[in-house]
């Protein structure tokens, strides 16, 4: 079903946005490269990061950083088993091998101790995300990698905003990665974002493996569109604010609701997405049907993440699931709800008793928490 009556994610864009986007289409390359030029300076001061770099999207410029790292074939990338497909896919295209660890029980995030068991001789980098919005034990993660001489990448695609020990996500990888393809508070269905302090990497970054311009760069559109959102970044976030509000409040109706988790030591937390987890006598399968119950009746809800061990690729390479307990458990009982700053308190209690119907109707109860 494509015409649902509540959408799972919407784009921000104001006439002046499209405006803006009209005066650089009609300009020459001059005026579109200062555009891709101006995105990369306005984050990285945001950031307080002395390089920011664009591309077409975050893949692209993991694939350059694995390469200007010289991660390759023989080399082995840890990462959490509960996270973006295209880390995995990213990291094959340059000739690794992920190796998949656990998560946190209640964060969502890689857990430390669990990724430095999986380090063997042929790691060379650990690569973690603030997962929904959540951001990472960061600490523990740079004690792994200094104590082991691996490289931290930092996935913050889901957690623009957010900060940890009041440092904001995107300033504790050796570089960082943003994608703004889809459901964010900066987001326009293209665009990615490399960020750094290595003055040198950033160097090989813009000069693309084979020595001159990658091929992979952001069109100065996007540019413009990312510049525009990311400049209304605390309007958007505390309208999202106001609508996971309204799904607390609302989801509380049902027996058993536990608060979302915040970490002590994550001083802004901002979701991604309204995440709610079935909960224990909730079945994959449950969950698949409850699902498709929300979606016959015209709301996009998904199921939130599949681990990337089950992806088809993954699969086809042998790998298996093994030793990661907890993402399986999270990952099976996960549903991503609608969540923008468009939807309104009818809509959220809409989505809500429709989900409580749902529950009912596999037959398993309606006992959900978060």
């Amino acid at each position: 079903m494509s015409d649902f009556k509540i959408r799972a994610e919407a784009w921000d864009i104001t006439p002046a946005d499209r405006e803006r986007m009209h005066v650089v289409a009609r300009e020459g390359p001059a005026l579109q490269e200062a555009a891709i030029a101006a995105l990369e300076t306005h984050v990285a001061a945001v950031l307080g990061r002395r390089h920011a770099l664009a591309f077409a999207h975050a893949a692209c410029g993991l694939e350059g950083l694995l390469k200007a790292y010289g991660i390759g074939p023989g080399d082995e990338v840890i990462v959490s088993a509960y996270s973006w497909y295209e880390i995995a896919r990213s990291i094959w295209q340059v000739g690794a091998t992920p190796v998949f660890a656990d998560i946190d029980y209640w964060s969502g995030t890689l857990n430390p101790e669990k990724a430095a068991a999986r380090i063997g001789p042929a790691t060379r980098a650990i690569l973690a995300a603030n997962t929904n919005g959540h951001p990472a034990d960061w600490e523990a993660l740079r004690a792994v990698a200094g104590r082991h001489g691996l490289v931290l990448i930092e996935d913050s695609t889901e957690a623009l905003g957010c900060a940890y020990d009041h440092t904001p996500v995107g300033r504790f990888g050796d570089a960082s990665l943003f994608d703004f393809r889809a459901r964010g508070p900066v987001a326009c269905g293209a665009g990615g974002l490399v960020v750094t302090d290595d003055t040198r990497l950033a160097e090989s970054l813009r000069q693309g493996p084979a020595g001159g311009p990658h091929a992979d760069s952001m069109s100065a559109l996007t540019a413009v569109l990312l510049q525009a959102q990311w400049g209304r970044l605390d309007a958007t976030l505390a309208a999202r604010a106001r609508v996971s509000a309204l799904y607390a409040r609302f989801i509380r109706s049902f027996e058993g609701i536990k608060d979302p988790y915040t970490g002590p030591r994550v001083t802004t937390h901002h979701p991604f997405t309204f995440l709610v987890h079935l909960g224990a006598r909730f079945s994959r399968q449950a969950r698949d049907a409850i699902v498709d119950d929300l979606r016959a009746d015209g709301i996009e809800a998904r199921p939130y993440a599949t681990p990337l061990y089950r992806d088809m690729y993954c699969r086809q390479k042998g790998f298996s699931g093994a030793g990661c307990g907890i993402t399986d458990k999270i990952a099976d009982r996960g549903i991503a709800l609608p969540f923008h700053a468009g939807l309104g308190e009818e809509d959220i209690a809409l989505i809500v008793e429709t989900l409580k119907d749902a529950s009912i109707n596999v037959g398993a109860g309606s006992a959900i928490y978060l």
